[in-house]
């Protein structure tokens, strides 16, 4: 029986999950206001983007040590509350320094609030029929999340400017703690916590640094000292990081599961998810207003079918999966995903909208596949004392493969567009064409006259993120088949072996 404080927790879980997961979509469609309202620059709004994110990576495989230390319903508070104070920090910056501190907050908060959603739900409901029912309730909740964001980032910037996005954050905490604080118990297990403080400091600092060095090198260049030291000692923290990592006795990433082969391109597979469909919301939302001139508001709703499709295949994923194998699915995700974004690196500034939508929708339908077959596959590869940590670390790399796709991506995208501007103000034989075109592109300054050229450079930076997202997406599936052709033959030959011994 469902009591009235089951109700609550439940209602508490969802909307902290809502909550969490609908900043990561709602915030792409105000990225452009923000350029232009805190006067900042490109890499800045990237780093609106990646600050969340990588926090969000960097600290989700603590999540779970810390709840078992702790308390799991001390821990989900705690970042509940930090969540809705740095949604108040971002919602009163009056500058980038000031915005990116909130996010790094809700990014600390989300690595709280989105693991430990299923940890409390599972403690909860022991039943495993009630445990399925709630579990569904809040995966629809987490869909909805990002068919919601767009369309209501869209709505709240053309109404109430671009700190609404956050604001809204604040009712939704307040209900969220209360509801929280009534219904979720406490439930510890500190004789189980595996804290590694030191892993997670290089954890930080590697990940950090790295996106850094790539984000800088979109405004300096990849022959700039500062962005060549950065990505340097990004690959120094991360070697610190291993050698840690294989010398505690609970490391914060179990390294001897990538031992197998299988778990480690499945959670490959779910890093390039992160850095091809998940950053491709960054651009598509870029490409929109930059490139196509349209509002906020009207991007928001341009974005909708790639998550409708996305919300509604992966609802669905129970009913294909009894038909088709799982294995099959993935790869014909993975494929999908690299065929939407190559057709969306043909778009022009001068696109008509249908193909846009199109595009969009076989994107969103990959995804959908993807993401539940890489999910299940990943936990098919460990034992169940293992499928928490499992699940940590999957959704770890796929957070980190989204912000090094923002990263490296945008950079490619700037780097192209600024080019291409560059091109096209010489030939008219504009003076200190290379620095203007820089300056353009990079949102140091406007230029009037030249708005068709400017969109035409916007899209040929797009074009070529989205190409280069398409491809490693589309040679993540042929890796997907050849690793299940040769499990195949493993199969086959051992079958064939055991039959000839008897």
């Amino acid at each position: 029986m469902i009591t009235n404080r089951r109700v609550a927790l439940v209602c508490a879980i969802c909307l902290g999950t809502f909550m969490a997961s609908l900043d990561i979509s709602i915030v792409n469609v105000a990225l452009p206001t923000m350029l232009t309202s805190l006067n900042t620059d490109m890499p800045g709004i990237q780093w609106v983007v990646d600050a969340y994110a990588l926090c969000l990576s960097a600290l989700i495989l603590s999540s779970g040590p810390l709840g078992d230390r702790f308390g799991r319903k001390r821990v989900w508070m705690a970042g509940i509350v930090l969540f809705t104070l740095g949604s108040l920090l971002c919602a009163s910056a009056t500058s980038l320094e000031m915005l990116l501190t909130g996010r790094v907050l809700q990014g600390v908060a989300g690595a709280a609030v989105i693991p430990g959603a299923l940890s409390l739900l599972s403690h909860a409901f022991p039943d495993e029929l009630q445990r399925v029912r709630v579990i569904g309730i809040w995966s629809t909740v987490s869909a909805l999340s990002l068919v919601i964001g767009p369309i209501l980032g869209g709505i709240l910037v053309h109404n109430a400017g671009w700190q609404s996005i956050f604001l809204i954050n604040l009712p939704v905490g307040v209900v969220t703690l209360l509801l929280g604080g009534w219904g979720i118990q406490e439930s510890a297990h500190p004789d189980h916590a595996s804290l590694d403080p030191l892993g997670q400091l290089f954890s930080v600092l590697w990940l950090g640094t790295l996106t850094y060095g790539l984000i800088a090198a979109g405004d300096l260049g990849w022959q700039d000292s500062d962005v060549q030291f950065s990505l340097f000692i990004s690959l120094l923290f991360l070697a610190l990081f291993i050698w840690v990592e294989r010398r505690v006795t609970r490391p914060l990433l179990p390294l001897y599961l990538f031992k197998k082969s299988d778990f480690t391109v499945y959670n490959l597979s779910s890093a390039v998810m992160g850095f091809s469909s998940y950053s491709s919301v960054f651009f598509v939302s870029l490409f929109l207003q930059q490139a196509q001139g349209w509002s906020a508001l009207q991007t928001g709703w341009r974005m909708a079918p790639e998550f409708i499709a996305m919300a509604l295949v992966s609802t669905q994923f129970g009913r294909l999966s009894a038909r088709f194998s799982v294995k099959t699915l993935i790869v014909v995700g993975y494929a999908l995903i690299g065929a939407g974004l190559l057709l969306l690196g043909t778009l022009q500034s001068s696109s008509a909208y249908p193909f846009i939508a199109l595009f969009l929708i076989i994107l969103g339908t990959g995804t959908g596949l993807a993401m539940p077959a890489t999910s299940a596959l990943v936990m098919r590869t460990v034992v169940s004392e293992r499928s928490g940590m499992a699940s940590a670390t999957m959704n770890a790399v796929r957070q980190t493969g989204m912000a090094l796709g923002i990263a490296l991506l945008g950079t490619l995208m700037n780097m192209h567009a600024i080019e291409v501007l560059r091109a096209q103000l010489a030939t008219q034989h504009v003076s200190e064409a290379d620095s203007l075109a820089h300056a353009v592109i990079m949102g140091h300054q406007g230029i009037s006259g030249w708005v068709e050229q400017v969109q035409h450079a916007f899209a040929s930076g797009f074009s070529l993120a989205m190409t280069g997202a398409g491809v490693v997406s589309v040679v993540m599936a042929g890796g997907l088949i050849l690793m299940h052709r040769a499990h195949q033959r493993v199969v086959i030959g051992s079958v064939a072996s055991a039959e000839t011994q008897e």
